[in-house]
């Protein structure tokens, strides 16, 4: 009898940690999804905004060099 209580324990025990595993992989998969789209995002940002300031800059440099040779 006490041997067959703990083997149904034991059981019970073991498959929830198989839906437990299931669980924590399926989140695990989902964050990693998760962060990566964040990061690819991040990057594009980051990319786009470097461009436009890098034009910006360019810009303003050939404005300032137009108006030097203006005044010369």
């Amino acid at each position: 009898m006490k041997l067959s209580l703990m083997v149904l324990a034991l059981f019970i025990g073991l498959t929830g940690c198989a839906d437990l595993q299931d669980a924590g992989r399926t989140i695990g998969q989902t964050t990693k999804e998760v962060t990566t789209e964040i990061g690819h995002a991040t990057r594009d940002a980051t990319k786009a905004i470097g461009h436009a300031s890098r034009d910006a800059v360019k810009s303003v440099k050939a404005d300032l060099s137009d108006e030097g040779e203006k005044n010369n």
